[in-house]
């Protein structure tokens, strides 16, 4: 049985207003805000929390053992 290598989220990518676009993973993928939320539902990507917000939806949190999702690098 291969074992499947998860990724975690490494670095986040921001508009000019500050929100968060999308995530580059450990494995060098850019994925959208969307997508790492769909993979980390999934498993795919670990690392972080989701936590549902009834006036905002599903937001992704980090859970890093020494760092959050603010803490990644920012990219504009």
């Amino acid at each position: 049985m291969i074992d499947v290598m998860r990724e975690q989220l490494v670095a986040v990518y921001k508009n000019h207003a500050g929100d968060v676009i999308s995530f580059q993973t450990s494995g060098g993928r850019i994925i959208s805000y969307r997508k790492a939320l769909q993979e980390a539902e999934e498993g795919t990507i670990t690392g972080i929390n989701i936590q549902e917000n009834a006036a905002e939806g599903d937001t992704l949190h980090g859970s890093f053992e020494s760092q959050s999702i603010s803490a990644l690098p920012e990219y504009y």
